[in-house]
């Protein structure tokens, strides 16, 4: 992707400390060469993430490898008040592993070990830097798999699914990564270790797992994970309907959802991410269809026989102008695949793609899909459309060429009013790639000051300095005003002390 854009954007957040002492201090605590990175040439694959247009140098990345020297790290920056950015794999979309210029990247590439696996318990206890597929790799020997699967989950790790909450094409019915880690071990920001959660079905207490997945680093950092594995279907079918529309794929959606169908899987795409992932993939896509939905059915043989005939009746009642159910498993992997390369498939057709990740009811799908389509026509940029069809999570790919002048801002803005349609349709502006620094203005659009200040009165509990992945997911008030998003109530603005600009 081009880098068009100035640095760093997050909150104007100051962090004054003795550089080269904290850095020789770190140097002591990381003795080997290759756990201490603070050369710019080092650094440089260390300044973006998944979403490469936001790009800054952290001031050094510390490579730990070990529970004990992580503490370490964050005893010391704690104790020199220094920013902290944890980062897994760095696919994350939405600049959440963006480090910040006056911090340093915790690098937990080097946790990379599944320390058990109990196939009685049906968990498995691993380390963040895991590879979420590597999970299911390890399991599938017992009849086991792990169940959120991500689109980069042959790289992506469980450790970042757990700070994003992370989710799937399978997301609908077996959950999102809250719904499938049962405990962690946590540092606190003071470097001080944490067990939460249990293997039990209940345990006392609030509930910090929860409360933890999804916050994207700015709590705690996430050493160790306790996962839920499930048995391997006894049967399974993949079905592939072609639509003359979105909008009648979109209506598709709610009916089958409606009808009590819950498919294990329900993925929709449009006819250019179509086009783009049969020519990449080839996997047997109609490339004159509007919109496919791909849907997958697993249990028990005679159950999915039954719902196989009812979700082809339903999708044809739909007006689905083609039913096709996967001849065998080679063809069934072929229908994911092509869905699972969506996005860089279509990274092919465009120099550039900015991936947008908002959720709405499903029962909005159509109306929302033809506003993107007036948005995209509106401001002469094309979107393409892949999405987890199912849970209403959309994931619309505004195409671009970071080469022309001011096309990335328009890009940008474009993408912020998509997120305040789906937010104005009852969703929300992330369902699994989380907030990070991309789309902290929108939150402004969606939360009231009330709620912001909740969200800010929890961070400041768990992390009174401020140095965990400062700036990210939640926007000052301060910055709302600026932003020109603040709600207004009865005629007044909430918070009038606040300087607008």
């Amino acid at each position: 992707m081009t880098d068009t854009r100035a640095p760093y954007r997050g909150e104007d957040l100051r962090f004054d400390y003795d550089r080269d002492a904290f850095l020789r201090r770190l140097q002591r605590l990381l003795p080997r060469a290759d756990q201490v990175i603070d050369d710019p040439e080092g650094l440089r694959p260390y300044e973006c993430d998944g979403l490469a247009a936001y790009r800054q140098l952290p001031v050094a990345v510390a490579i730990p490898e070990t529970i004990e020297q992580a503490q370490a790290v964050l005893a010391l920056c704690h104790e020199y008040r220094v920013p902290v950015t944890a980062r897994g794999a760095g696919t994350s979309l939405s600049a959440g592993a963006l480090p910040h210029p006056q911090g340093i990247v915790l690098s937990l590439a080097r946790f990379n070990r599944i320390l058990e696996l109990d196939p009685l318990r049906r968990t498995a206890r691993v380390q963040p830097g895991v590879r979420n597929l590597a999970v299911s790799e390890a399991a599938r020997p017992h009849g086991l798999y792990y169940a959120p699967d991500p689109s980069s989950q042959i790289a992506c790790s469980i450790g970042g699914n757990v700070a994003e909450n992370a989710g799937g094409v399978h997301c609908l019915k077996y959950g999102l990564t809250v719904h499938n880690v049962l405990a962690a071990t946590v540092l606190t920001p003071e470097g001080e270790r944490i067990d939460i959660g249990s293997s039990a079905l209940d345990a006392p207490g609030y509930d910090l797992m929860a409360l933890y997945t999804g916050s994207e680093g700015m709590l705690g950092v996430i050493v160790e994970a306790t996962v839920r594995l499930l048995p391997e279907p006894v049967h399974k079918e993949v079905l592939l309907a072609a639509f003359p529309s979105v909008e009648a794929g979109g209506h598709a959606v709610a009916g089958v959802i409606g009808a009590g169908i819950i498919p294990a899987g329900l993925e929709m795409m449009d006819g250019p991410a179509i086009r783009a992932a049969e020519d990449f993939v080839h996997a047997g896509y109609p490339t004159d269809a509007a919109a496919i939905l791909i849907a997958e059915l697993d249990g028990a043989p005679d159950e999915v026989t039954e719902e196989v005939t009812r979700l082809s009746d339903l999708l044809r009642q739909h007006g689905a102008s083609e039913v096709r159910v996967a001849a065998d498993a080679a063809e069934q992997a072929r229908f994911w695949a092509g869905r699972k390369a969506a996005f860089p498939a279509v990274g092919r057709i465009s120099p550039d793609y900015y991936c947008m990740d908002g959720t709405i009811p499903r029962h909005q799908l159509a109306n929302v899909l033809t506003g993107i389509d007036r948005l995209s026509r509106e401001y002469g940029l094309r979107v393409v459309n892949v999405f987890h069809a199912g849970d209403g999570n959309l994931h619309p790919l505004v195409l671009y060429d970071g080469n022309v002048p001011g096309e990335f801002e328009r890009t940008e803005e474009l993408g912020r009013r998509i997120l305040e349609l789906c937010v104005d349709a009852g969703g929300t502006v992330t369902g699994e790639h989380g907030v990070g620094l991309e789309k902290i203005d929108a939150m402004c659009h969606q939360f009231r000051p009330a709620e912001l200040e909740q969200f800010h009165a929890v961070k400041a509990a768990f992390d009174e300095a401020g140095c965990l992945n400062p700036g990210k997911a939640v926007p000052t008030l301060h910055r709302c005003a600026e932003f020109g998003a603040l709600h207004v109530h009865h005629g007044q603005l909430p918070h009038p002390e606040l300087e607008r600009f």
